[in-house]
């Protein structure tokens, strides 16, 4: 059986192109929704780089609780400009056609982002462990070649689980090219397929399992021993490992919300609910992380706000 090439045919035409329908019909809402967003993502971009800068030019923050989180940080901005940018010129010119291989090249990084957040957070979870739970061997068992393992299988998990996903998904034949979503997703190609895509749904279906049942089990073996520990200490322990783990929980359910809802936008058909909700729902993902995990950890680590603050009154008080 020959080897199918990566865009076939629609109406016996190869597939050059994807219409994005989502934000089609904006009508006059199209320049509050080009503001807005641009609004977010500068916020995005700020918080981010300000955290990471933060953490980079200060010493007392290379420890492996603050190169986890520069390392999360990065990913947010990773996969927001995979989507912002895009949007925000395709709203102001109001165009709606993106090439495949750039529809496919967002797809592998909004999906990749998805999996280093997931496998980021179990990692964190598993340094918070080792901190409360082995507080006097925490260099010993949290080493430095440690650490930067923790946070490359991440990435490398992601880069290879979403190459396979693509490289399945780009090889489909497709019967369609409207996508009812503001950005690319790799089920909404599926969907467009001309025949039965059980096979690649079962591979699709099992790297996904992969991806998500490995730092599942992290975070559960993480906070199990966690809570075995804290049973057995005192009360000034339960109030540190509220105070070290609870911006981890905090993000880790923020997370575990926007991934049920973009699976359950990606599965099921939404196209009863009002256009707007859509869109939200669509975004969602790609905003609440890299949005709330600034925040949450800004403002939880006395450390980090203390030196943003520091930071910042200084550059002030520098062109005052």
């Amino acid at each position: 059986m020959p080897v199918q090439t990566s865009f076939r045919r629609y109406n016996s035409t190869p597939v050059s192109s994807f219409v994005l329908s989502a934000y089609s019909n904006l009508g006059s809402l199209r320049w509050l929704f080009f503001c807005v967003l641009l609004l977010l993502y500068v916020l995005i971009l700020f918080s981010n780089v300000l955290l990471i800068v933060t953490i980079a030019l200060n010493r007392s923050l290379h420890e492996p609780m603050y190169m986890f989180l520069c390392s999360l940080f990065l990913n947010e901005l990773y996969g927001s400009s995979a989507l912002f940018p895009f949007l925000l010129v395709h709203i102001l010119r109001d165009v709606h056609v993106v090439p495949a291989p750039f529809c496919f090249l967002q797809i592998y990084v909004l999906h990749g982002y998805g999996t280093v957040e997931f496998f980021m957070l179990a990692s964190m979870s598993y340094d918070r462990y080792v901190a409360i739970c082995c507080p006097l061997h925490y260099k010993c068992h949290m080493s430095w070649n440690k650490m930067v393992a923790l946070i490359l299988i991440p990435w490398v998990s992601a880069f290879l689980l979403k190459g396979i996903m693509i490289s399945l998904s780009s090889s489909l034949e497709l019967c369609g090219n409207v996508i009812n979503k503001v950005y690319c997703g790799s089920h909404s190609i599926v969907k467009l397929a001309c025949y039965d895509t059980s096979i690649i749904n079962q591979y699709s279906n099992g790297l996904t399992f992969i991806g998500i049942f490995c730092p599942v089990v992290i975070i559960l073996y993480s906070y199990f021993r966690i809570l075995r520990v804290c049973r057995s200490g005192s009360r000034q322990m339960w109030h540190k490992a509220l105070h070290t783990c609870s911006p981890h929980l905090a993000s880790l359910l923020n997370f575990t919300v926007a991934g049920v809802t973009e699976t359950i936008q990606s599965r099921f058909d939404m196209s009863h609910l009002p256009n707007m909700l859509r869109i939200f729902l669509s975004l969602y993902f790609l905003l609440c992380q890299p949005m709330f995990n600034p925040v949450i950890y800004g403002l939880a680590l006395n450390k980090i706000r203390l030196i943003c603050k520091d930071l910042l009154f200084k550059h002030i008080h520098k062109h005052v």
